[in-house]
């Protein structure tokens, strides 16, 4: 919502309230005019919810919190906000961060003081490696009670410091609307992050005099994130990339972030530069693309790995250089010169030098790179890297990812790629492990519809997360691909599917293990597989959906994968599929600890070929079979 400035000499007590089209009216608002009004607290939280645009909170109540959920029901009665009842704060907090994932908005999650606190934490610190914008609100005991080690008092505020983009614990009801305000602010600008707000319950219970503080009207001298680029370093960066024959995008979920797919595939087809993303970096630029190469690092693509090892230009755009990319850091683009583009400036040059920096918002400085080479005389010929690209080609053919099919059972790749067939534009969420590695390699993905916990690791984010996402777009195809071991982690938030009715598919690949644990312990710890098979006490999966009231199902065999996941998707609510996999399949490929990413394992083995040059036409510059004597594109004489 756009706020409206304040004249000079105007009284705080008539602050004029603007209205967008799309903003929902606070429940205290019905005139363009707001005078100060005996309110609690709580209340004031609420209000300034509602007022920055917040239409769902997730979350848990308890003692310390109870004021604020007390306000909340009455709030709630107007229709102006909604709150999504989990079963674990945990739930609550991943909830919020998918639903900021898949809008670009920001999340909002609510627990009391003490162990539901301490429950939000992992959440907390998954939004926080990834960049994620969140507000999480806690109760805590009354002031007079903090530090007496009061019931349920935790130091929240300490706990979460190392985990937080900033921190505020209310000392004073009338300090909310502005602290929500610039919560909102601090979360959602610059490098995003979560933002935590501690409220004592006698600040929540305690009436004042409210005055509402609308968004966008708090300014922070001490926080003035840079988001232009310095053109000098802009111009530098169009200079390298134009001599370049080997350039290479990598792009990470900064991209994603500041909404810059549009920018980042301008700029890969106007130079014909090869694009390959980080985890989070998914869906910024489309996988269907002849210029993509997928995912890289630990378990990317082998042509991926092969180009950032070959390439001459590495351009970094709104990644951290983060070490399952890289693999053994010294070795990583040793070749290449580097661009680092990024908003945060701790980020630049944290791992490795760039010969050009850019810090700024990723948007707006490729904005201004493309704005400046299109107004430029000096043009890159259009083949000039047609070499390079004929030689990734190469590897693709060669290297190729690869889905097995066995007689017997049904290989785990072979049911990502058969629900990716069926439901190619779903949003898909996911757990941690090999089916995550799996989904990320295999399926397809738009802009903001790949949601995984990246930076953490996080299992059990998959099925919270997927709420979080539905809740946020009811219309929308939600799946989520989960592992046996990591859809227990927070299956108990099938009660809150089950409740709201909230439409989301589950996936679990079952191969009785801890997959990606199973595999480390056969390839670097001699096939001691200690505490990672999960067989003895696996719940089954159909019955526990049936207990919840969700439909629950089975897939055991290959003739039955394609008609029910068809049937999955057709259902109308909620669905949990147990799909038993091969038990020993490993993700491949895979670049073992300490080792460069020329150096994966699993690769397929090739046949000996004899060497062939190829023939590149003068006219065209297509490549030709030298058996040609014209060119197959041009028809020039060769």
């Amino acid at each position: 919502m756009r706020s409206q400035s304040v004249s000079a000499g105007e009284s705080p007590s008539q602050i004029s309230i603007s209205q967008s089209a799309n903003h929902k009216q606070s429940p205290i608002s019905n005139s363009s005019v707001v005078t100060p009004k005996r309110e609690s607290g709580g209340f004031a939280l609420l209000d300034s919810l509602v007022r920055h645009g917040v239409e769902y909170i997730f979350g848990y109540p308890g003692g310390a919190i109870l004021p604020i959920y007390d306000d909340l029901y009455k709030v709630e009665e107007t229709g102006r906000i909604k709150h999504i009842l989990v079963r674990h704060e945990q739930g609550a907090s991943h909830a919020a961060d998918g639903y900021a994932r898949a809008t670009g908005k920001v999340g909002v999650c609510f627990g009391t003081s003490g162990p539901g606190a301490t429950n939000l934490v992992t959440g907390i610190a998954t939004a926080y490696m990834d960049s994620i914008p969140m507000i999480v609100v806690t109760g805590q005991v009354p002031r007079a009670s903090i530090g007496t080690d009061a019931f349920q008092e935790t130091d929240i505020y300490g706990i979460t410091l190392p985990i937080v983009k900033h921190s505020y614990v209310v000392r004073d009801p009338k300090d909310m609307a502005r602290i929500v305000a610039e919560a909102f602010h601090i979360a959602s600008t610059g490098r995003p992050g979560p933002v935590l707000i501690d409220v004592p319950k006698d600040v929540a219970l305690e009436e004042f005099d409210y005055v509402p503080v609308e968004p966008g009207s708090v300014k922070l001298p001490g926080y003035r994130p840079t988001v232009k680029g310095n053109p000098r370093q802009i111009n530098a960066a169009i200079q390298l990339i134009r001599e370049s024959r080997r350039p290479l995008l990598y792009v990470g979920g900064g991209a994603i972030a500041a909404n810059a797919h549009a920018e980042v595939k301008q700029l890969a087809e106007l130079f014909n530069i090869p694009v390959t993303t980080t985890l989070m970096g998914i869906g910024a630029f489309d996988e269907h693309h002849p210029l993509s190469l997928g995912m890289l690092g630990m378990h990317g693509t082998a042509y991926a790995n092969f180009a950032v090892t070959d390439c001459d230009l590495l351009i970094c755009v709104g990644a951290r250089f983060d070490d399952r990319v890289t693999g053994k850091l010294d070795e990583f683009a040793s070749h290449a010169k580097v661009i680092h583009i990024d908003i945060d400036p701790a980020e630049v040059g944290k791992n490795r030098v760039p010969e050009v920096p850019i810090v700024g918002d990723v948007k707006n400085v490729l904005t201004d790179l493309l704005r400046r080479c299109q107004n430029s005389t000096n043009k890159t010929p259009p083949h000039q890297n047609q070499e390079w690209l004929n030689l990734i080609n190469r590897w693709r053919q060669d290297y190729p990812l690869v889905v097995p099919h066995y007689p017997d059972s049904i290989s785990p790749q072979e049911v990502i790629v058969e629900v990716g067939r069926q439901a190619p534009h779903a949003f898909y969420t996911t757990d941690v492990g090999q089916h995550q590695m799996w989904a990320a390699q295999f399926l397809k993905n738009g802009p903001r519809r790949w949601i995984s916990s990246a930076g953490l690791g996080t299992m059990g984010f998959g099925v919270p997360a997927a709420m979080g996402v539905k809740v946020a777009f009811p219309d929308e195809e939600v799946i989520c691909i989960s592992g046996d071991a990591s859809f227990q982690m927070c299956l108990q938030e099938l009660g809150t599917l089950a409740q709201y009715g909230i439409n989301v598919k589950t996936v679990i690949l079952n191969n009785g293990w801890q997959g990606m644990v199973r595999q480390w312990q056969e390839a670097f710890y001699g096939e001691r597989y200690s505490c990672s098979n999960m067989e003895v006490g696996m719940p089954d999966i159909e019955f526990l959906a049936k207990a919840y009231g969700i439909k629950g199902m089975v897939i055991s065999n290959q003739d039955e994968l394609e008609d029910k996941i068809a049937e999955m998707l057709a259902h109308n609510g909620p669905v949990i599929v147990n799909v038993k996999v091969t038990r020993d399949e490993n993700c491949y490929p895979m670049v073992a600890p300490g080792k460069s990413n020329a150096q994966m394992i699993g690769l397929p083995k090739q046949q000996p070929k004899i060497a062939v040059e190829p023939v590149y036409c003068s006219h065209c510059h297509t490549e030709n079979l030298p058996s040609h004597n014209f060119c197959s594109e041009c028809g020039t004489k060769l």
